[in-house]
């Protein structure tokens, strides 16, 4: 973590301080020197850091030392904000005159119950005494200055990554097993793909799925990723949806099973249920009641790390799926890493990439994502040192993959930060980009002074990098989703540390109230059906908790289950967070949103998609932090907060789906960094008008517009500038429609 800690310090210390208003501000508070101060201690710091980086995998002291060091930054960034937060505040009254009652009304506490100089004094006091302390401990821990390593430039389009090295015998003999007619006292049987993570066990049976002779053999064929969660409703479901085409809710499972049951009687099926980690026989049981009104020869190919459920079923001898060959893994890591089939055009690397093969033990996850590292590295030194680097030693006993975690670390800060943050999803979550690189976003992990690149512009290129390197990888079913292999989302979760907690099933038991306080900056807890406050409690005195995040386990397909969260969590919890910069609580049947969420100063995502809200209270628009305001599918809304003037920072309003919501905010035209507002209303009680709409120059993506019969013509044509951005924006309003929006998103088109 010693780059991320690097970067992250000295760039929130000197992007912040650049800011003509906030440096303007400190000044007017007496503290500019105290901060250049700080500055001055970190840089010194920073001189130790490449030598405490490669000492903190064999020192459990550095690494203690490097913990220490992060949550200082975190208090340092908090620090700053709450400063740049103030100085917009001030600027907005300034503009606006003079403070009036009302505005009082609206300012959080914190800004009047004690004098900002005092607070902010005594906290500088309390970081700098302790940084001072994490300075002097450079002697007992024996770390000295180095000369920073090198920098590469890393590639962002490889080898192509549809290329298989071996597995051909597999194939043709699991062939045998689907095509054939093996002796089964039902209508179909199972072939069984057994074997550790990372061997290739999903991609063996896709090469099976795809195959054109299976595809001529079997009618109709479904692919259902079943993971931790054996839920027999909706793998049920998602057969059912894969064999008829059409998605219908069911309220009760016999009902499903009834209709599922006739989509596959009499007919020769393929089904593969991808991950299988249940052992339970009487789940199984009631799963393919349906199955058995099939034709004969039916096949269902299950991919599993465990084979109890299949000797329960009475499969014994069964054989796992092997590592590569050393051939074939020497092939392999050649693709990836020098992008030909062999190391013939390279011999001098022949020992290396040998030795490396024998490391991996022919574990084809391991060499494709170690390939790619290498693919950097063109030195014979370069190639000697990862060899030799002392993380093999980990062993194979070790919950990590030593060369998984090698590419890790040879990762650049800002995208070890990334990766780690992936710690917060479950095994299996299938992720947006377009959402992922939002959070990015709010957790300030995408600034970069030096670089005249949008925030979403960059994170884009940092998740094409981290695509690159297999880190993730795209759906199986869906090309425009991702996910990460289990193997690697335990690696994220390793390197995350004690900063990060995804909280799921029993876990809750061992979070204690003093590990929630000191350790944690960011949360994350898998949906339920109930969420009560008490599941929440140890949380009360997490103040410096960052995210606060319901993730589902089956990522973007939703389920359309219901979820119902208490509301004393919302009141009592909340805000008792008050750095929160994440706050997603989507498809949780909330009805009504706090007032004290407007105190959230810091917040910059909010998420409230799907629930039964009517409207936001006014003071959200004191959030002046806000950049993403996510409100889609609140089919109750029927209001947004009034003043939108000082939400400067709103790059993306999403008020797709919102039937009942009639009218646009005040001042939403001069919200000049919106990119994503995907529904404008003409008229309305506040009667906007496309004039007003003039300045919003960074709009994109697919716009629904509501009230165009309203423009009057004669009236706006003064105004050209406005119309011919309006004929840009809207090419054929007749087909602008939320449906057409949400198919696609990312197609960049205006309509």
């Amino acid at each position: 973590m010693a780059e991320i800690i690097a970067s992250g310090l000295l760039k929130a210390v000197s992007e912040k301080l650049a800011s003509v208003a906030l440096n303007t501000f400190v000044r007017s508070q007496g503290i500019h020197s105290e901060l250049k101060l700080l500055e001055r201690t970190l840089t010194h710091i920073q001189s130790l850091l490449n030598d405490a980086s490669q000492k903190e995998t064999s020192d459990e002291a550095v690494k203690q030392w490097l913990n220490g060091l992060q949550h200082l930054a975190y208090d340092i960034d908090d620090l700053l904000d709450e400063l740049a937060t103030e100085a917009m505040h001030r600027e907005y009254v300034q503009r606006s005159g003079a403070i009036t009652s009302k505005v009082r009304r609206l300012v959080p506490t914190s800004f009047i119950n004690l004098s900002l100089s005092q607070r902010v004094h005594h906290k500088l006091d309390d970081i700098t005494s302790k940084l001072r302390d994490l300075e002097n401990e450079k002697v007992n821990l024996g770390l000295v200055v180095k000369d920073e390593m090198p920098k590469r430039i890393y590639q962002t389009s490889l080898v192509d990554t549809s290329g298989i090295v071996g597995r051909k015998k597999e194939k043709k003999e699991l062939l045998v097993k689907l095509l054939g007619d093996e002796p089964c006292n039902q209508n179909f049987s199972i072939v069984p793909i057994v074997g550790m993570g990372g061997l290739g066990k999903t991609t063996l049976a896709r090469l099976l799925y795809e195959d054109d002779e299976v595809k001529k053999h079997f009618e109709p064929r479904a692919w259902i990723c079943v993971s931790n969660q054996f839920d027999i409703f909706n793998i049920s479901k998602v057969i059912l949806q894969s064999v008829k085409g059409k998605n219908k809710e069911f309220v009760d499972l016999n009902l499903l099973q009834v209709a599922l049951r006739n989509q596959l009687k009499e007919k020769r099926f393929l089904i593969v249920l991808d991950d299988v980690w249940s052992e339970s026989y009487e789940d199984w049981e009631i799963l393919v009641r349906p199955f058995c009104a099939c034709a004969p020869g039916s096949k269902v190919v299950m991919t599993t790390r465990k084979v109890q459920l299949l000797q329960k079923l009475g499969y014994s001898n069964l054989n796992n799926l092997q590592t590569l060959s050393h051939d074939d893994a020497l092939s392999l890591l050649a693709q990836h890493s020098l992008g030909a089939n062999n190391f013939d055009s390279h011999p001098i690397l022949l020992p290396y990439g040998e030795g490396i093969v024998k490391k991996c033990d022919g574990l084809p996850l391991a060499l494709r994502v170690l390939g790619r590292l290498l693919r950097t590295k063109t030195e014979e030194e370069e190639w000697k040192e990862l060899l030799n680097s002392e993380i093999w030693r980990l062993g194979k006993g070790d919950e990590v993959v030593p060369a998984l975690e090698l590419s890790y670390h040879d990762l650049p800060a800002s995208l070890k930060q990334l990766f780690a943050y992936s710690s917060l999803f479950p095994k299996d979550y299938m992720f947006d980009k377009d959402d992922l690189i939002l959070l990015w976003m709010a957790e300030g992990f995408l600034n970069q002074s030096s670089s005249n690149k949008s925030m979403e512009r960059l994170g884009l290129e940092y998740f094409e990098e981290l695509l690159s390197r297999s880190f993730f990888q795209h759906a199986p079913d869906d090309k425009s989703l991702f996910v990460m292999h289990d193997l690697l989302n335990d690696l994220a979760k390793f390197v995350a540390g004690e900063f990060f907690l995804r909280l799921e099933g029993e876990m809750v038991k061992d979070v204690t109230k003093e590990a929630a306080s000191e350790k944690y900056h960011h949360m994350s807890f898998v949906r339920e059906k109930y969420v009560a406050y008490s599941k929440f409690k140890a949380f009360e005195s997490a103040k410096s908790l960052r995210t606060f995040s319901a993730v589902p386990t089956d990522g973007l397909k939703d389920s359309r289950r219901e979820f119902f969260l208490s509301y004393k969590l919302q009141v009592n919890l909340l805000p008792k967070l008050p750095l929160l910069r994440v706050l997603s609580l989507s498809d949780y049947k909330i009805s009504v949103v706090p007032e004290t969420i407007g105190h959230l100063k810091h917040l910059r995502y909010l998420n409230l998609s799907r629930s039964l809200i009517t409207h936001l209270p006014e003071n959200v628009s004191n959030l002046y932090n806000l950049q993403t305001l996510i409100l889609f599918g609140c089919k109750a809304l029927r209001n947004l907060p009034n003043n939108f003037l000082k939400l400067k920072n709103l790059h993306h309003l999403d008020i797709r789906n919102t039937p009942h919501l009639d009218k646009m905010p005040l001042g939403i035209g001069e919200l000049k960094s919106l990119q994503t507002l995907s529904k404008i209303i003409i008229g309305g009680d506040n009667g906007l008008i496309i004039s007003e709409l003039k300045e919003l120059t960074n709009l994109h993506g697919k716009i629904h517009i509501k009230g165009l019969d309203k423009v009057e013509v004669a009236n706006e044509q003064r105004e050209e500038k406005v119309v011919s951005w309006l004929k840009l924006l809207v090419k054929d309003s007749h087909e602008a429609s939320e449906e057409r929006y949400m198919r696609d998103k990312t197609e960049g088109v205006y309509s």
